[in-house]
């Protein structure tokens, strides 16, 4: 019998409103090197429920840390997001009312193709991520090993004439 370790929290969705959530992981000294990135970030699973017009979302912290985790939520809406953060600690959750620094910005292209690339850390995990705004995927980029840098890295292909949001946690110096 598998035995679930975790934490959980749920939130309300009004309509027209999908909210994703990720926790933002310290890239852990071993993996550190010159070019790897200081924070990445992993996508929360989560249920949905259906109550009347509401959307009821349990979100799940798979591998919560024993002091805090950092939370950034992402509320998708008709023509704009909604960027929070958040601390789970213990089992309460704050929602900050000035968010730390957090680098998003709208991906568009005209042109056929278009790559977006980035570094992962040697354990493979991604620093930043790329969502569709209308169904709130993230696009998943395909690994490749770069000879020249001696760096797994991962590259996105972007549609022409579509807009991505696109997000990124850094230090407030970088």
């Amino acid at each position: 019998m598998e035995t679930w370790q975790g934490k959980h929290f749920s939130i309300t969705d009004p309509q027209e409103v999908n909210t994703v959530i990720y926790q933002i992981n310290k890239t852990e000294k071993e993996y550190l090197e010159k070019n790897t990135p200081k924070y990445t970030v992993e996508r929360l699973d989560y249920t949905e429920e259906i109550r009347g017009d509401v959307k009821r979302k349990t979100f799940y912290v798979d591998n919560p840390s024993e002091t805090q985790d950092q939370l950034v939520i992402l509320s998708f809406g008709k023509e704009k997001v909604v960027v929070n953060m958040a601390l789970l600690e213990d089992n309460k959750i704050t929602i900050s009312k000035k968010p730390m620094p957090l680098k998003f910005n709208n991906i568009y292209s005209d042109e056929a193709t278009v790559y977006k690339e980035f570094s992962y850390t040697p354990n493979l995990k991604r620093p930043i991520c790329i969502i569709d705004p209308e169904t709130t995927e993230e696009l998943k980029p395909k690994l490749y090993f770069d000879e020249n840098t001696n760096e797994v890295k991962g590259k996105c292909k972007l549609k022409p004439h579509k807009s991505y949001f696109a997000f990124e946690i850094r230090d407030k110096k970088d």
